[in-house]
């Protein structure tokens, strides 16, 4: 029989619950001044030719092939910026997966990795932006600043990323102060400093355009082999920022409902693959996958292996990728919008089995046939709305968009049915008056508690055949997070069903663990043991051995931090300022697109014409 005596005292929470201690702060904000004084100067320095360095430095970079330096710099700083960030986010994740919150952004180490990945995005963007003096036009679709000095677009896209992400990390703890520490990926400011970073990827995508005509406009060209891997690369780099949002589900603790996975990976993948593949050629879409999996592998294996954080996995993208590149041999590549189109419908149907097939090989758990019409209806519409987009993003970096109505069309078209898949996904109801009776084994020792379960459901919470049944436990330190799938057992006498475990979870120390129940739109979870928490004012929730506790929303246990003391229209206020920097983040990006697109087609008809290019403001 469980005894709660066997369970030890942990140490005791002491991380605050509601943004950062403000010494913490006031370093921060000092460090983000030296370094922008610091910039400013060497900015000022560069363009007033009182320093020399930083355009040798542009020469150098770019002198094999003879590339621009307002295009290499940048280059240079967002690969070694994404990789930085890439490894501090997914650590970061790991770090509150497997031990909780933290003191402070200075008390993490995963965010000095993130806060230079993301300072040097926003550096990249500005030193493109810098670079070019004495009245150059760096490029067909330069913007003039001042009377002398122009800029690349999408370098001012850049820049508007890495602001748009640096803006994330004091948001956060002011979010932090107002709401309590939402211990989720999905987080509002979270996705500023992911989405950020992510889309960044495709402005260095334009950037590289835009060299490469300049380039052609003095006679010099990169060789097709090495403009085919360098733009796979980037393409592949635009994958993984794009796929950085599925990270929950990646370490098999996601917050969501499961609807929620294929249509984040057909998301990605339509926008990716296709633009890959109709702009750079055979063996893009292919390409741009391998260097995905390469990194998302090397990042796992530092993660988990080397760090010894929580481990996580994370998708294939591999079917999806042939499926485009088999169908760029039919006729249909000659209709790019139609390309698109045809591609994302087979990459939210065919790529989808594909990914089934990998997901329930590597993935905590399966994609069970409890969501998969839900499932389709909302990833089948995304998947064709973003191969359409990969469409335009490609056309644009060949100077060939369609009619601006047309684009307008296909761009607000998207984001609505984006919009209306996400508003359905996050729809998910709790059970009322129902609960679970738990009959709890100890198997563990004294200084390490842990359990086996015989969990009986009231009837009528879940089907025969519920999207998950599990037994969650995380941010305890040790392996960071179980997770046990339960073995179903039949019925009791009135009907309910029975589960049992097919591993131990822990159940002391600072453990939170909980049953998770997705069934449908039921999203539910009831407490097994809770450890105090002094910050928070919470007492100890013990795992007796034998209770009966009511569902409540997951939020509740998993965010147990999170407070509703603030009136409700702050919380949506704070939320439509999030929507909002992000629609113009997206409107940036189009419009970015649509000026190169259109400065690269008058080139173009300049040269067929036999007249001299004329670089324009």
């Amino acid at each position: 029989m469980f005894v709660d005596s066997v369970i030890t005292a942990a140490e005791p929470v002491t991380a605050p619950v509601g943004g950062a201690e403000l010494q913490q702060v006031i370093w921060l904000s000092v460090a983000a001044t030296v370094v922008t004084i610091v910039l400013l100067v060497i900015a000022w320095a560069h363009r007033t030719h009182r320093i020399e360095w930083f355009d040798r430095l542009g020469r150098r970079l770019g002198a094999q092939h003879g590339e621009p330096g307002w295009s290499t710099i940048p280059t240079m700083f967002v690969g070694s910026s994404l990789i930085v960030a890439l490894l501090g986010f997914m650590w970061d994740v790991s770090l509150h997966a497997g031990r909780g919150r933290d003191a402070g952004p200075l008390a993490n180490p995963a965010h000095y990795l993130i806060l230079y990945g993301l300072f040097a995005l926003f550096v990249a963007g500005m030193s493109a932006i810098v670079y070019p003096r004495d009245g150059e036009r760096p490029g067909v679709a330069a913007v003039r600043i001042t009377r002398h000095w122009y800029a690349p677009v999408s370098g001012i896209f850049i820049a508007a990323c890495g602001l748009y992400a640096l803006i994330g990390f004091p948001l956060d703890d002011v979010w932090h102060r107002l709401f309590g520490q939402d211990v989720t990926l999905w987080g509002p400011t979270h996705l500023m400093l992911i989405g950020g970073a992510g889309l960044s990827t495709a402005g260095i995508i334009l950037l590289n355009r835009e060299a490469e005509v300049a380039m052609r406009q003095r006679g010099k060209a990169v060789p097709t082999w090495l403009k085919t891997i360098m733009t796979s690369t980037a393409f592949g780099a635009l994958l993984i920022g794009l796929s950085v949002f599925q990270a929950e589900f990646d370490f098999g603790i996601a917050q969501f409902r499961m609807v929620f996975a294929p249509l984040m990976i057909v998301a990605a993948a339509g926008i990716t693959l296709v633009a890959a593949r109709l702009y750079i050629g055979p063996g893009a879409a292919v390409g741009a996958v391998v260097f995905f999996l390469l990194m998302r592998g090397i990042i796992s294996f530092i993660v988990t292996d080397v760090m010894g954080e929580a481990h996580h996995v994370f998708p294939l993208y591999l079917g999806s990728a042939v499926i485009v590149e088999l169908l760029a041999f039919s006729r249909l590549r000659r209709s790019p919008l139609w390309f698109g189109a045809i591609a994302g419908l087979l990459i939210g149907t065919v790529g989808l089995v594909v990914e089934k097939l990998w997901n329930d090989q590597v993935f905590a758990f399966p994609w069970t046939q409890d969501m998969w019409v839900e499932g389709l209806l909302m990833a089948v519409p995304v998947a064709i709305a973003s191969g359409l987009c990969g469409s335009l993003f490609a056309l644009g970096l060949m100077g060939r968009l369609p009619a601006k109505n047309v684009g307008r069309v296909i761009v607000v078209a998207s984001v609505v049915v984006l919009s209306a898949a996400v508003a359905n996904g996050l729809h998910a109801t709790v059970p009322k008056d129902a609960s679970a009776t738990f009959a709890l084994t100890q198997v563990g020792t004294a200084a390490e508690p842990e359990v086996t379960a015989e969990v009986t459901i009231d009837a009528g919470v879940i089907d025969g055949d519920p999207t998950w049944v599990q037994i969650t436990a995380w941010q305890g330190g040790g392996e960071g997070v179980v997770t046990d799938r339960l073995r179903r057992a039949g019925v009791d006498s009135a009907g309910a069903p029975r589960y049992v475990s097919t591993r131990p979870v822990p159940v002391g120390g600072n453990w939170k663990t909980l049953l998770r129940v997705q069934d449908g739109r039921t999203l539910a979870a009831v407490p097994i043991y809770l450890p105090a928490d002094g910050p928070l004012g919470a007492e100890e929730l013990p795992a007796d051995a034998t209770f009966t506790r009511d569902f409540v929303p997951e939020i509740d246990i998993l965010q147990r931090e999170r407070t509703d003391e603030h009136p409700a229209w702050i919380w949506t206020v704070a939320n439509m300022v999030v929507l909002l920097c992000s629609l113009a983040i997206i409107l940036g990006i189009c419009m970015s697109v649509s000026r190169v697109s259109r400065k690269i087609e008058e080139h173009e008809a300049a040269e067929r014409a036999g007249r001299a290019p004329t670089l324009t403001s």
